[in-house]
């Protein structure tokens, strides 16, 4: 074999590595995306079931709370603005509907039969589950972001992803800094 056959054979062989690295690199940052997707989907799957419990639990508490109805209004005003699809405005119904929820568990304990009302338990129960599945979802989500965030801007993905045009995720994260405060818990 000659020379120049031995290098053609080897820059092909280059070329075909390079191109195989190349989509294994736009793949791995695809496939990141879609998790930070996958993630969002998650949460927003767990706050569309929030959506859904907050009506019967108004409903609920409606005839117990007559004196209360700005409690009902906040959590009816946070309710709507819940699912957005974005994680900033997300984030900020979500907040301000923690808020009315807290406020109104807070009111129901002077209200001794509300308390003792089955629906009103059972209603408190599913939502604190699902409290509980919104953070773990937000978890998974803030961690699909930093693995996907990661790949873009690290060597050698992000030179594929400023090819292609792949912007960092945004993280879920509280803005208000009173959420950000230990809990004061008064009896």
């Amino acid at each position: 074999m000659s020379a120049v056959l031995i290098t053609l054979l080897v820059l092909g062989a280059l070329a075909v590595l390079f191109f195989v690295m190349f989509m294994g690199l736009y793949n791995g940052l695809v496939r990141a995306r879609n998790k930070v997707k996958e993630s969002w989907a998650q949460i927003d799957v767990q706050l569309k079931r929030r959506y859904d419990l907050i009506p019967n639990l108004v409903e609920t508490v409606k005839g117990y709370l007559q004196h209360e109805k700005e409690v009902l209004e906040n959590i009816a005003k946070a309710r709507a603005g819940l699912i957005s699809g974005q994680p900033r405005e997300a984030a900020a119904a979500d907040a301000q509907l923690s808020r009315g929820l807290n406020t109104l568990f807070a009111v129901a304990e002077n209200y001794p039969d509300l308390k003792a009302n089955t629906n009103f338990v059972s209603l408190q129960g599913e939502l604190t589950e699902t409290e509980n599945a919104i953070a773990y979802a937000r978890q998974g989500y803030n961690a699909a972001v930093l693995q996907y965030n990661n790949k873009v801007e690290m060597l050698p993905t992000n030179i594929v992803a400023a090819m292609f045009h792949f912007e960092p995720a945004e993280f879920f994260e509280v803005d208000s800094e009173e959420e950000r405060k230990a809990v004061k818990v008064k009896f």
